[in-house]
């Protein structure tokens, strides 16, 4: 299994989304949908502005009316990846990986295996500067582009305000959205987002990224926490407070996770410190079900 610090390591974001895709896609099964591939469907009658080359012109001999043959390729979905990019996400492990360099790699090798797919993806960095948005695409160009987006990414800030989340839910476009993210909030404003994309694309799979220090508490001694987003600091003892830290945060995932799949979500938690395997195998799963 390839480390997530192997990857970063690599410091080469297209090269670590094919090493960590390596033996998922093998006899990956491909979602199908009407359209202009090479494998013949059905027909249907010709309607104003159809591809003309497409005509079945012995059989409009024959009966004198029009028709479309229509056939089955590869290309089922639009994939659009949504990663939070805000100050919390610059949390460190004890492996010295950010939480945001783990979202990169997450992104770069869903982005590669979506790709193979044959499914058209699209990418937005959620920020206080504004949106960062590359609208779904399947050419050969796309990968290029989300990688680049993805490499040149910092987190910093809050979560944008509703005004500057307006875009992404103005138009209704079916798609799977997966989100990535650790899912600090002041007041449910990722969820409220969430929300509204499901209700806009239909689908949400939702990545909830935890470090292993916090979710195994590995701290010591007297320490200081300061909030990545609002400065605020908080002084205690780990050992003193390691065991009700532990029940704080234990509920609050039981809870976070509760709420999720209320809403429709498909949900996952995830650690910094394991591979991508996990997170990969489970947006194949999703597809699969389609």
């Amino acid at each position: 299994m390839l480390t997530p610090e192997y990857l970063h390591a690599l410091q080469n974001l297209p090269l670590a989304a094919r090493r960590a895709a390596e033996g998922l896609l093998h006899g990956a099964h491909l979602s199908r949908r009407k359209g202009a591939g090479m494998e013949f469907s059905q027909y249907r009658p010709y309607q104003p502005g159809d591809d003309l080359r497409r005509l079945d012109w012995r059989l409009a001999a024959r009966s004198d009316r029009y028709y479309l043959r229509e056939s089955e390729v590869d290309t089922s979905l639009v994939v659009h990846l949504v990663l939070d990019a805000t100050a919390s996400m610059n949390h460190q492990d004890d492996n010295g990986l950010s939480k945001l360099h783990y979202g990169r790699l997450l992104c770069a090798a869903l982005a590669y295996v979506a790709t193979q797919q044959g499914d058209a993806v699209s990418l937005t960095i959620l920020h206080p500067g504004g949106l960062r948005h590359l609208p779904p695409r399947a050419d050969a160009r796309q990968l290029s582009r989300l990688y680049h987006a993805l490499e040149t990414t910092e987190a910093a800030g809050q979560f944008p305000d509703s005004a500057t989340l307006a875009p992404l839910t103005a138009r209704r476009q079916p798609a799977l959205t997966i989100c990535v993210s650790d899912l600090y909030e002041a007041s449910g404003e990722i969820e409220r987002l969430l929300t509204r994309l499901r209700a806009a694309s239909g689908e949400v799979l939702l990545l909830h990224l935890m470090a292993r220090n916090e979710l195994d508490f590995t701290f010591k001694g007297a320490i200081t926490f300061e909030d990545l987003e609002t400065g605020q600091q908080l002084q205690l003892d780990a050992g003193q407070q390691r065991r009700a830290w532990q029940q704080h945060l234990q509920q609050w995932l039981r809870d976070t996770a509760q709420r999720a799949r209320s809403h429709g979500f498909d949900y996952h938690q995830l650690s910094t410190a394991e591979p991508l395997t996990g997170a990969l195998r489970e947006f194949l799963r999703r597809r699969a079900r389609g």
